[in-house]
């Protein structure tokens, strides 16, 4: 029978009236004619309680037994959908990670999946099975312990699954009902797409759209794994929900596909740096040690030997990245004049795969801005993107010209 991957996050299965509905989702595609994988996630807000006990039990946790902890979540969930779809008939079990097994690194509360096995699911289906509920967001490690996959996991699991059974479609529920031009919020006028390429999607994740984890789109990019993205509380059918897919399957699309904002941002400059051979190493080197994210990066011109470094990072790691610099400094590893941060900025991106063959996407972009008077304090581009730090008191009107003068609100 063919395989289908269906993900249910903790929205979706946060009661148990959500569980049942969700599960008479899972009996239409038995129905259809599929072996069905369910990936769950645990109840909303229960991943959030346990990791709050953990840090009440012990503030300097051993990283082993917090994943033991915080995996059990998932393990509950997993076993009353089975139990549930058992009361409906449907012949399921559920399966932990380490029952697959789902094999990873041993790298605690953020492992990577390095393997998984499909002999012990594809026996049972072979036995009759129809459903196997898969606990997500966990594996095992070489050293037969029990690991977590990090923010996002469940996403990663699914299209891990739909990768190694060769599923025809990975449906991801969620609480929204497909990916939209910009967040509905910002603007009334966001429209949902009903396809958008893989490369896109992986922008608009990274670039602060919160509908699919960035690691779970790099891995369905790489394998070609189809994701459809959709809702658990929406009416069902075939053509619901938005299909993230490869750039050929999709024939015609706008310049612009989409609007993300990002509204925890900071610019941080280093005033007078010296201007020399391996200068950026001796900076980003030790900011990636701290656990610092850079994203944009700026070198201003060199005036007599220095210049001014200015890259952008979440708010939230401003502080690590002043400790990190101060440490450079005070060994004298590192020379410059002071480190000025801003923290009131927001980063607003437009996205698009016609980029590639249309020109004047960057003219347009910063017209629409100067026209309603916002200053562009740093720039990036990429071949599908481009990126703006704004102040963040015009995070919503930025997001709504672009939105507007890009025509997002007309399909293509």
């Amino acid at each position: 029978m063919p395989v289908l991957v269906m993900k249910f996050g903790g929205t979706s299965v946060a009661n148990l009236e959500r569980i049942q509905n969700a599960a008479k989702r899972v009996q239409t595609e038995v129905e259809k004619g599929f072996d069905v994988i369910v990936i769950v996630s645990a109840m909303s807000g229960k991943t959030n309680e346990l990791v709050g006990w953990v840090n009440e039990t012990s503030p300097l946790f051993d990283a082993r037994e917090y994943d033991a902890v915080v995996s059990s979540g998932e393990n509950v969930t997993a076993g009353l959908m089975a139990l549930t779809l058992q009361e409906m008939d449907v012949p399921a079990r559920s399966w932990q990670g380490w029952q697959v097994p789902l094999k990873t690194t041993s790298a605690h509360a953020q492992a990577r999946i390095e393997e998984i096995e499909t002999h012990n699911i594809n026996e049972k289906f072979g036995e009759g099975m129809k459903v196997a509920v898969v606990a997500g967001f966990q594996g095992i490690s070489p050293e037969g312990r029990i690991t977590t996959l990090g923010r996002g996991g469940s996403d990663t699991t699914a299209v891990a699954f739909a990768a190694a059974f060769d599923a025809v479609r990975c449906d991801i529920y969620t609480d929204v009902d497909g990916v939209y031009t910009t967040d509905p919020r910002i603007t009334e006028k966001a429209r949902k797409l009903d396809k958008i390429a893989f490369e896109e999607m992986l922008e608009l994740a990274s670039l602060g759209a919160k509908v699919l984890q960035t690691r779970s789109v790099e891995l369905a990019m790489r394998f070609g794994v189809r994701l459809r993205v959709l809702s658990s509380f929406e009416e069902q059918n075939d053509n619901a929900g938005t299909l993230v897919c490869a750039e050929e399957d999709i024939m015609e699309s706008n310049v612009v596909s989409g609007v993300a904002a990002s509204r925890d941002e900071a610019k941080v400059t280093l005033v007078s740096v010296a201007d020399r051979p391996g200068i950026a190493a001796a900076i980003f080197g030790p900011l990636a040690e701290a656990g610092v994210n850079v994203d944009m990066i700026i070198q201003n011109i060199s005036e007599d030997g220095r210049t001014d470094m200015t890259f952008s990072c979440p708010t939230d790691q401003v502080a690590r990245a002043e400790v990190a610099m101060g440490e450079l400094k005070e060994n004298g590893t590192l020379n410059f004049a002071e480190l000025v941060a801003d923290t009131g900025v927001a980063k607003i991106s437009v996205v698009g795969i016609g980029m590639r063959s249309h020109a004047g996407v960057a003219a347009k972009m910063f017209e629409t801005l100067s026209n309603e008077g916002i200053n562009i304090k740093v720039i990036t581009t990429s071949e599908i993107k481009i990126s703006v730090l704004v102040e963040r008191k015009y995070l919503e009107l930025a997001v709504q010209s672009l939105h507007d003068a890009f025509d997002l609100d007309k399909a293509s």
